[in-house]
C-alpha cells in the first residue's frame, strides 16, 4: 500500500503524563512520529497536539483507534492536507565567512527568513513556513556551513469556519 503523509490533531486533557501516554502508544505500536508538536490551548486545561507521521490507510486507521482509546484525548481528527494551513519553525545557525554574509542575508531576504542573532563569526536565522520551504532554506544554507539547527515540528489548523472542539 501507498504510504502517505497523516496529520493529525487532537485535544488531550493539560495533564502530567499525557504525551508520555501518546508517545508510547506509537512506540508500542512499532509507528513513528515524524514531528510532533505541543501547546496549551485557550482552555488552560486542555492542550492541542499535532502530530505526523508516514502510513497506509490501514496505520492511518489503527493509530487513530488506539488513540481514541487513551482516556485523556478529548477528540482527534485528521486534518485534510488541502484544507489545512501547516507551518514550521526552523532555527539554523552558519558560521559566516568574510565576504560570505551580504549573500546570506539576500538568502535570509528571499526566504523571509529573520536574523535573530549576529556575532563576528555567526548567523542564526528563524524561517517559519511549510516543510519545503523550511527543507529549501536549508538546503541553501548548508554549503556555508550549517553548524546547528532546530525545528519545531509541524503545527496545523483548519483554514475557514472549521474549529477543532470538544
Amino acid at each position: 500500500m501507498k504510504q502517505e503523509r497523516i496529520v493529525l490533531s487532537m485535544l488531550v486533557n493539560n495533564e502530567a503524563g499525557v504525551l508520555t501516554r501518546v508517545s508510547g502508544l506509537f512506540a508500542r505500536r512499532g509507528f513513528n512520529i515524524d514531528t510532533l508538536s505541543v501547546g496549551v490551548t485557550l482552555d488552560p486545561k486542555v492542550s492541542r497536539i499535532t502530530i505526523t507521521a508516514l502510513g497506509d490507510e490501514y496505520i492511518k486507521e489503527q493509530i487513530r483507534l488506539q488513540l481514541e482509546k487513551l482516556h485523556d484525548v478529548i477528540i482527534i481528527e485528521e486534518m485534510d492536507l488541502e484544507s489545512t494551513v501547516m507551518r514550521e519553525l526552523l532555527l539554523i545557525k552558519v558560521k559566516v565567512e568574510q565576504g560570505n554574509r551580504r549573500e546570506i542575508l539576500d538568502a535570509t531576504s528571499i526566504f523571509r527568513a529573520k536574523v535573530v542573532d549576529l556575532t563576528p563569526t555567526h548567523l542564526t536565522m528563524e524561517v517559519t513556513g511549510d516543510s519545503s520551504k523550511c527543507n529549501a532554506f536549508l538546503e541553501y544554507m548548508m554549503p556555508f556551513g550549517v553548524e546547528e539547527l532546530c525545528r519545531t515540528g509541524i503545527t496545523a489548523i483548519s483554514r475557514g469556519s472549521k474549529v477543532l472542539k470538544k
